[in-house]
């Protein structure tokens, strides 16, 4: 193993919470950060602990709702007691048939709140079908094993729609009508014009993360969908924020909606938030060591912003005895999925990722995010930071500056 160095002590702010002036994010933050400027202060926010969830009181528990038994026994073996606010506002309107506008951020149990009422329907009339539509193949991914396990012994067929993976394969099991599909808006595209799927027979229709799927510019094949679908549909639509050309999807997408807000503030309080400060970069690398050898780095998810600065740290962390994996757009599907099992597994350490992996993803107790390289908006930084401190837990963001 590469010989391990002394300790690298990070920057710790003043006890008002900086160096010097504390800038908190915020709303104003927000608006005049396109793009993040190299400066610490905006990097730099303590934890406040056990602000979770748990304060919100549910009006409803599952056992509660109008659901059929087995689906309330694979709820159960879930490990799920309490439904998230989400959960508890959104199950009965959709099991009534209700369209719906969800506002959440990731990590507040929509998955759930969308799968629950899907799979009961498609279990009462199994003439139903569903199409779920994502930003990005992990969050498919994620959402499909959500469906399997929520589904289990029901008899219910799902399809993976996604790129990276075998489009022939696809095409095959995409005709076969099954009950639900998840894809994402490329690919589903591919299918539509391969006339494997017909949009016309799907009676549900999810779209998730319909911010990111505008910011990264899939707009006009959102509505290339929304003119394919039935007139007659439920409609579910979940974002984190509407701007004004979501409002536009929403126009044409709902009817007479629900509309559900459960948004968290934009930066968790559970996320202590620091700043490494690296004086030349050739000693960026050696900060990363000396943090990483730390007590307490126990599962570490590093961001970069290119797929070549990814991969030339990975084989330099890999050569310092690490263990470490990496996702990008060079990856395929397939290693891709292996090596997020393999972090959810604790089977390796460290798991470096381009922003593809900042949204939507679960992955139970990352102890630390560290911002390698600066994201490329606030947006970007927020959803980078949420995947620690999740489930009530603390977690440390560090960002080298």
């Amino acid at each position: 193993m590469y010989q391990k160095q002394n300790h690298y002590r990070f920057s710790r702010p003043s006890s008002h919470g900086g160096f010097g002036t504390s800038t908190r994010f915020s709303a104003g933050n927000q608006r005049r950060m396109k793009s993040l400027p190299n400066n610490p202060n905006l990097y730099i926010k303590r934890a406040t602990p056990n602000l979770t969830m748990d304060e919100y009181t549910a009006k409803n528990s599952f056992t509660n709702f109008n659901l059929a038994s087995i689906v309330k026994t694979n709820i159960v073996n879930k490990g799920y007691i309490t439904p998230t606010p989400i959960q508890d506002q959104a199950i009965e309107p959709i099991l009534e048939g209700r369209d719906l506008i969800g506002i959440a951020n990731t990590g507040t149990g929509k998955t759930a709140a969308f799968l629950i009422p899907i799979i009961n329907k498609i279990y009462e009339d199994k003439t139903q079908g569903a199409l779920i539509v994502v930003p990005t193949r992990e969050l498919a991914l994620q959402i499909l094993e959500e469906f399997r396990s929520l589904s289990a012994n029901m008899n219910l067929s799902s399809v993976l729609v996604i790129g990276g993976a075998n489009i022939n394969r696809q095409v095959i099991e995409a005709k076969r009508s099954p009950h639900v599909i998840v894809a994402t808006p490329g690919r589903l595209k591919d299918l539509i014009k391969r006339q494997a799927i017909n949009l016309e027979d799907f009676s549900t229709i999810v779209l998730d993360e319909v911010d990111l799927m505008v910011d990264i510019g899939f707009i006009n094949d959102v509505k290339y969908f929304i003119s394919l679908l039935p007139k007659v549909r439920q409609s579910l639509f979940f974002s984190a924020t509407i701007s004004p050309k979501i409002q536009e999807v929403l126009k044409n997408f709902v009817t007479n909606p629900v509309t559900i807000s459960v948004k968290a503030q934009d930066t968790a309080e559970n996320i202590d938030q620091d700043v490494v400060r690296v004086s030349h970069p050739t000693e960026k690398v050696e900060k990363l060591h000396d943090l990483l050898i730390q007590d307490g780095f126990d599962k570490v998810l590093i961001f970069g912003r290119t797929k070549h600065g990814v991969e030339k740290l990975h084989k330099e962390l890999d050569f310092r005895g690490f263990k470490v994996g990496a996702i990008h757009g060079n990856k395929t599907q397939g290693h891709r999925q292996r090596t997020l099992q393999s972090f959810k597994n604790n089977e390796i350490q460290i798991l470096l990722a381009t922003d593809v992996a900042s949204r939507g993803l679960d992955i139970p107790d990352v102890t630390h995010v560290i911002n390698y390289e600066l994201p490329e908006t606030f947006e970007d930084y927020i959803h980078r930071i949420g995947r620690t401190g999740r489930a009530g837990k603390t977690g440390v963001a560090l960002t080298f500056v």
